[in-house]
């Protein structure tokens, strides 16, 4: 089949990879100039198939998380006699990715600056018995995690302050961090070498149903800068896999047996043209990235790996010999300034003082898809041979978590049933009430 995919998001290339391992041939549309330019860039690169639930999102109402009726809406949604199941089903959709992603790592020997481990920290008392519910769900669907008090917590993440107030935390049984930007550049090479074409600076303008579906694309080249470009995020990146095809000038059309949209915030206007409407908004999300700094009568002055500040709604990871800060995404668009940036390093302060070198931040903002019951968009869109892969990211966790199984679930949907290469179990979780067909 030949198969166009719209967006080089985690997403995007994800689904590069396990559409062209299955033998198909496989063209990305990226409107900037790489994989992973925009919501994918900085991300905190947290993988948690237990933050796939919402039970770390704080009730409703809560000041300063967005409109009341966004906090209304969502808290509505929730509450649906078919939500517990479809949550049940994102569950196992995001255990199934975290075991494709080990899949993926070992079998393409991926190095992608991976640090295991995930622990969420609880300031108070009131913090743990506000989840606990949460908590005996995940008991309840045979998730595992460990209850720390303090000290224990200090054992596992040993630069943990000692001198702040913690209740204790929780360990999660499945999770780790990685830099997502590095991982969809390796995984885009690998896409490439299955013969996989990526087409970047070029904006898909309209979307036909049909067999097969038409497409109209322009080349758009830009000198926007998206996001910091270091040293450090430059040595990063793997080399290329091979130069792009060269695109003409002007709207050209092409036709495809399928299309996959994954251009989060970019497949709104596509969709809307095709009257397809979900109830969406964007959600926004903020990171600071340093060098971590090394002393050696103190060895411990960063993360092991990834934490999540339940009471602040703040992630903390440690990306190689960086540390990353990341805000949750929220539906409040602020500027990209010290004032909005601040919570981010007073949360890192109170946790590792004195770990990040201040001279070498880098500073990022990203912007989110997300539809108001909090799950993703995945499976066929109702239109003849479009499909959807959207809305990964929620309140609660990164669009990485799910991103590996959805994109060989799809795979296996668009292309009728064909295995993707290193696919070791063929039985895959099902999606179903997760596609477009929830607001019908």
């Amino acid at each position: 089949m030949r198969i166009a995919i719209i967006g080089a998001g985690v997403a995007g290339v994800c689904s590069a990879y396990e559409l062209a391992a299955a033998g198909h041939q496989v063209t990305v549309f990226e409107r900037r100039g790489s994989v992973a330019a925009e919501g994918s860039f900085a991300t905190g690169g947290h993988i948690a198939p237990a933050l796939a639930l919402p039970w770390l999102a704080p009730s409703f109402p809560r000041p300063g998380a967005g409109p009341l009726g966004w906090q209304w809406q969502r808290w509505r949604s929730q509450r649906k006699p078919a939500m517990q199941e479809a949550q049940d089903r994102v569950l196992h959709l995001a255990r199934f990715s975290h075991e494709r992603l080990q899949q993926l790592r070992r079998h393409l020997q991926l190095d992608h600056e991976r640090a295991e481990g995930q622990l969420v920290l609880l300031r108070q008392d009131k913090d743990q018995k506000a989840i606990q519910f949460g908590l005996e769900r995940l008991q309840r669907l045979d998730m595992p995690y460990r209850l720390l008090d303090a000290a224990q917590c200090l054992a596992v993440e040993p630069g943990l302050n000692p001198e702040i107030a913690l209740h204790g935390g929780i360990q999660l049984g499945l999770g780790e961090v990685g830099n997502t930007r590095q991982f969809c550049h390796l995984l885009r090479s690998e896409a490439q070498r299955l013969g996989a074409r990526f087409r970047f600076h070029t904006t898909v303008r309209r979307l036909e149903a049909g067999a097969p579906a038409s497409l109209v694309h322009e080349y758009t080249p830009t000198d926007e800068q998206l996001g910091p470009s270091t040293p450090q995020l430059r040595r990063a990146e793997p080399p290329d896999a091979g130069d792009t095809q060269p695109a003409p000038l002007g709207p050209q059309e092409e036709r495809f047996d399928a299309v996959l949209v994954c251009a989060g915030t970019g497949a709104a206007p596509l969709l809307k043209a095709l009257g397809l409407k979900p109830r969406w908004r964007e959600l926004h999300t903020q990171s600071i990235t340093a060098p971590l700094r090394v002393l050696e009568a103190h060895p411990h002055l960063g993360p092991v790996a990834g934490l999540l500040d339940w009471q602040r709604q703040v992630g903390i990871s440690r990306i190689g010999q960086r540390v990353r800060i990341a805000s949750l995404p929220s539906p409040i668009a602020l500027e990209l300034k010290a004032s909005s940036l601040a919570p981010l390093h007073q949360a890192l302060s109170d946790w590792f003082p004195g770990a990040m070198q201040g001279g070498q931040v880098q500073n990022w903002q990203g912007r989110h898809l997300a539809l108001d019951d909090g799950l993703p968009l995945l499976g066929a869109s109702g239109q003849t041979g479009i499909w959807l892969n959207l809305a990964q990211q929620s309140l609660a966790h990164s669009g990485w978590t799910l991103a590996c199984g959805a994109a060989a679930v799809l795979a296996r949907q668009i292309g009728g049933g064909t295995a993707a290469q290193g696919a070791q179990d063929p039985t895959l979780p099902d999606i179903g009430g997760l596609d477009i067909g929830r607001w019908a």
